[in-house]
C-alpha cells in the first residue's frame, strides 16, 4: 500500500473509536434563555397556549414562533447507505447524523436523523408527509432507485416545503459547478461538448437532468450503465420502462449516434467523462482516456477509491481531473451545495427547490473559484472555504424569490447577511463549547495530521 493509499484509509480505521468515544455526534440544546424555574410558565405551560392559538388560527404564524423556519429532516430508508448497500435503517443512523453534523456547521441549518424501518416507497411516502409539519424542509438521504426518483417526485409535488434528495440534486450541482470551470479552463461550450456519463444511478440520473437543463445537449451524452450503453434499441430497458421510467428516457433522449457496446466506446471521442459507478482502480482504463479529445475532462467520483487514479487520467492525457475525495485536487462534493441550499431557502422561506435553484448554485460555486484564481488543480471550491457558503446561499434564495416560491421578499445584503450570521454564529458556538471543554477532543487527537 503507497503512502496516499494509507493516508485514505486512516479516517476508516479511527472511526468507531470516535464515535464510541461521542456516543454520536449531535445534541439537541435549548436556544432560548433559562434563567430561573419561572420561565418555564413562558415556554411551556400555561404560557405556551398563546403561540399555540395564533397558530392555529394562522399556520403561518409557525415559522414565527417555532423552530420549523431552520428545521429539516434527514429521511433515509437504509436501502443505498454509502458504498454498503442495503444495510437497513440501524446501520444507516451514523452516515445520516453525519449528515445533520455538516448541515449545522456549514449552513446553520437545524437537522435531525429520520431513519425509517419501512422500504416501501409509498409507505415513505405517507410517513413523510405525516411528520411534516414539523420541519420547514425534508432532505432524503441514501434511498436506492428507481424509488429515490419517485419518493422525490411526489414529495415535491405534495409538500409545500422544500424537499431535496442529495445523492441526485447534490451531486448534480457541485458536478455542473466543477464542469463549469472546467470548460472555461479548456475553452468549451457546454452546448458543443460529446460527454460520457459512467453510471446509471441516482446522482447520475440526476446529473444529466442538470446538464440538459443548464444547456448540454443530450444527444452528445453516452451513458453507460452495468450492461452497456444506454439506446433506444435496449430491449432490457424498454420491457421494465413503467418500473423504471427514469432510464428508459435516457434511452429515448441521449445518445443521437446510436452507439453500442460498453465503457470503452462510450469514452471515446468525448470531451467530459463524469462517472459515478463502482469504486475502482481499474474501472476505467488509461487506454480508453487515451482516446478522448484533446483536453480532456475527468470526473471520477467513486468514493472510497475513484474509478481510475488521477494520476493515471493524467498520464493518459486528460488535462483537468476530478475526483470525490479531498486529498487529491478538485473534490467534487455535494458537502459544498446542501447546507448553503438550505440556508438559501430557509432564510426566505422557499416552498420548493427547482433546476433553476441548483444551476444557480452551481453558477455561484463556480463564480467563487474563478474570483479565486482557476486552474487545473482548483476548478472548485474546497469545503475549508466557509466564505463560500453564504454567497451560495444568496444566489439560490435570490431565484427563488425571481421565481415566486419565496414567502419572504428579502434584499440580497439582507439575505447574504443573514446567511452568514448563521454560519459564523453556529461555528463561534462549537469553537467556544471546545475551548471551554465541554466538547472533549476525540482520542489520540492528532491522528491523521
Amino acid at each position: 500500500m503507497n503512502e496516499l493509499e494509507e493516508k485514505a484509509r486512516l479516517p476508516e480505521k479511527i472511526a468507531a473509536t470516535w464515535h464510541k468515544f461521542y456516543k454520536g455526534k449531535i445534541e439537541t440544546l435549548p436556544k432560548c434563555a433559562i434563567r430561573s424555574l419561572d420561565d418555564f410558565s413562558i415556554w411551556y405551560t400555561p404560557g405556551v397556549a398563546s403561540p399555540c392559538r395564533e397558530i392555529h388560527e394562522n399556520e403561518e404564524k409557525v415559522y414565527e414562533y417555532t423552530s420549523k423556519w431552520n428545521t429539516v429532516a434527514i429521511v433515509s430508508d437504509g436501502s443505498r447507505t454509502l458504498g454498503l448497500g442495503n444495510i437497513g435503517a440501524m446501520a444507516a443512523l451514523p452516515v445520516m447524523e453525519g449528515k445533520a453534523l455538516l448541515f449545522k456547521y456549514l449552513g446553520g441549518v437545524d437537522a435531525f436523523p429520520i431513519v425509517l424501518a419501512e422500504q416501501n416507497a409509498d409507505r415513505i411516502i405517507e410517513i413523510v408527509k405525516a411528520i411534516s409539519p414539523t420541519f420547514g424542509g425534508i432532505n432524503l438521504e441514501d434511498i436506492s432507485t428507481p424509488k429515490c426518483f419517485y419518493i422525490l417526485e411526489r414529495l415535491q409535488e405534495e409538500l409545500d416545503i422544500p424537499v431535496w434528495h442529495d445523492d441526485q440534486l447534490g451531486t448534480a450541482t457541485a458536478s455542473l459547478a466543477a464542469l463549469y470551470n472546467a470548460l472555461k479552463i479548456v475553452g468549451k461550450k457546454l452546448s458543443d461538448v460529446n460527454m460520457a456519463i459512467i453510471g446509471a444511478g441516482a446522482a447520475n440520473i440526476a446529473t444529466y437532468r442538470l446538464l440538459k437543463a443548464a444547456g448540454a445537449d443530450p444527444k452528445k451524452i453516452f451513458v453507460v450503465d452495468s450492461k452497456g450503453i444506454l439506446h433506444r434499441d435496449r430491449k432490457d430497458l424498454e420491457a421494465k420502462k413503467d418500473e423504471n421510467p427514469y432510464k428508459w428516457q435516457l434511452c429515448l433522449e441521449t445518445n443521437g449516434e446510436g452507439r453500442t457496446g460498453g465503457m470503452k466506446e462510450a469514452i471515446r471521442g468525448t470531451d467530459v467523462l463524469i462517472a459515478a459507478s463502482k469504486p475502482g482502480p481499474g474501472v476505467i482504463k488509461k487506454e480508453w482516456i487515451a482516446e478522448m479529445n484533446d483536453d480532456a475532462i475527468v470526473f471520477a467520483m467513486a468514493n472510497p477509491v475513484p474509478e481510475i487514479w488521477p494520476w493515471e487520467a493524467k498520464e493518459a492525457r486528460a488535462r483537468i481531473v476530478g475526483t470525490g475525495r479531498g486529498d487529491f485536487p478538485n473534490q467534487i462534493n455535494n458537502s459544498l451545495v446542501f447546507p448553503a441550499v438550505f440556508r438559501g431557502v430557509f432564510t426566505v422561506r422557499a416552498m420548493k427547490i427547482t433546476d433553476e435553484m441548483c444551476i444557480a448554485a452551481a453558477k455561484a460555486l463556480a463564480a467563487y473559484a474563478e474570483r479565486k484564481g482557476l486552474n487545473e488543480e482548483y476548478i472548485i471550491p474546497k469545503m475549508t472555504e466557509s466564505d463560500v457558503f453564504p454567497e451560495v446561499a444568496t444566489a439560490v434564495a435570490l431565484k427563488a424569490i425571481e421565481q415566486g416560491l419565496a414567502r419572504l421578499e428579502l434584499s440580497e445584503e439582507e439575505i447574504y447577511e443573514n446567511a452568514k450570521e448563521m454560519i459564523t454564529v453556529t461555528q463561534e458556538k462549537i469553537k467556544t463549547l471546545q475551548d471551554l471543554g465541554f466538547i472533549r477532543p476525540p482520542p489520540d487527537e492528532g491522528v491523521g495530521e
